[in-house]
C-alpha cells in the first residue's frame, strides 16, 4: 500500500465512529416485555448497559430479563407512586427509556372518560414521574440520557385517538423542558417518533379501527396506518431502537430537545 492509500485508510478509520459502548451505564426500558420496548432492552444491553425491563407482566418481563441477560420489575406505572419509586428500585438511572403505553380507539363524544384518564396517568404522568426521580443520579454522575418513545401522533393528530394524541403532545413538552434543564448537567432528552410499528399495540388496534371507520379489517393497516406515509411499510421494532441507541451515543451528544420523526414521511406532508 502506497503512501497516499496508507493515508486514506488512516482517515477513514479515524472517522468512523465508534461501537456504543453503554459498559457501566444502568438503562431503564419501561412497557420492555415485547414490542418496541423489547427492541429497545435488547439493543442497549448488547452495547453493554445493565438492563432493567419494567413491564406489568411479571411473565414478560422475567423472560425478557433472562433472554437479554437483564433484570426484571414487575411495575404497574398508571400507579403513580409505583412509578415515582421504579428508579430507587433500580439504584440509579444512566438511560431512561419511557415506553410504556396502550391505545383507545372511539369517537371524541364517547371516549371513555376512565380510559381518557388511565392513558394520561400512564404516558404522561408517569413519565414525567420517572424523568424527575431519574435526573438527581444523572446530575450527580454529570451524564445521562432521557428517550422518550413518543409517536406521529405527537407532531400529528388523527381521528379517535384523543387520549394518545394529547398524551403524546404532552410528552412532547416534558422532553423539550427536561432537554433545556438537563444540558448543563451533561444530560439530552428527546423524542423519537415513529409512525406505525409492527407491535401487538398496532394489531390489537387493528379491529377498532375497522369499526370507526366503517372499513373491512384487512383494508385498515394499507387505508388508515399507511395512507399518509410515503413508505408503505410497517416500521419494525428494532428500526425505532437503533435510534434510541444512536441517542445514546458520543455521536448524539448535542442531540437534545428533539423529535426524532421515524414516520415514511407522514409528518413532510
Amino acid at each position: 500500500m502506497d503512501a497516499a492509500a496508507t493515508s486514506a485508510a488512516s482517515a477513514a478509520s479515524a472517522a468512523a465512529p465508534a461501537p456504543l459502548d453503554l459498559s457501566g451505564r444502568t438503562a431503564l426500558v419501561t412497557g420492555a416485555a415485547g414490542g418496541i420496548g423489547l427492541a429497545c432492552a435488547e439493543r442497549l444491553a448488547a452495547a453493554g448497559a445493565k438492563v432493567v425491563v419494567a413491564d406489568i407482566s411479571a411473565d414478560g418481563a422475567h423472560a425478557a430479563a433472562e433472554r437479554i441477560g437483564g433484570v426484571a420489575l414487575v411495575a404497574d406505572l398508571s400507579d403513580l407512586d409505583q412509578a415515582s419509586a421504579l428508579p430507587h428500585r433500580v439504584g440509579g438511572v444512566d438511560v431512561l427509556v419511557n415506553n410504556a403505553g396502550l391505545q383507545h380507539v372511539a369517537p371524541l363524544h364517547e371516549f371513555p372518560v376512565e380510559r381518557f384518564s388511565l392513558i394520561l396517568r400512564l404516558m404522561l404522568e408517569a413519565p414525567f414521574r420517572l424523568i424527575r426521580e431519574s435526573l438527581p443520579h444523572m446530575y450527580e454522575r454529570g451524564w445521562g440520557r432521557v428517550v422518550n418513545i413518543s409517536s406521529a401522533h405527537g407532531l400529528r393528530a388523527s381521528e379517535f385517538k384523543a387520549a394518545y394524541v394529547t398524551a403524546k403532545h404532552g410528552l412532547e413538552g416534558l422532553s423539550k423542558v427536561a432537554a433545556l434543564e438537563g444540558a448543563p448537567y451533561g444530560v439530552t432528552s428527546n423524542c423519537v417518533n415513529p409512525a406505525y410499528v409492527r407491535t401487538p399495540l398496532v394489531e390489537n388496534q387493528i379491529a377498532d379501527q375497522a369499526a370507526a371507520h366503517g372499513i373491512p379489517e384487512d383494508e385498515v393497516i394499507a387505508k388508515i396506518m399507511l395512507e399518509r406515509s410515503a413508505v408503505k411499510r410497517l416500521i419494525e421494532p428494532a428500526e425505532v431502537a437503533e435510534l434510541v441507541a444512536y441517542l445514546c451515543s458520543p455521536a448524539a451528544a448535542s442531540v437534545s430537545g428533539a423529535s426524532l420523526a421515524m414516520d415514511g414521511g407522514w409528518t413532510a406532508r
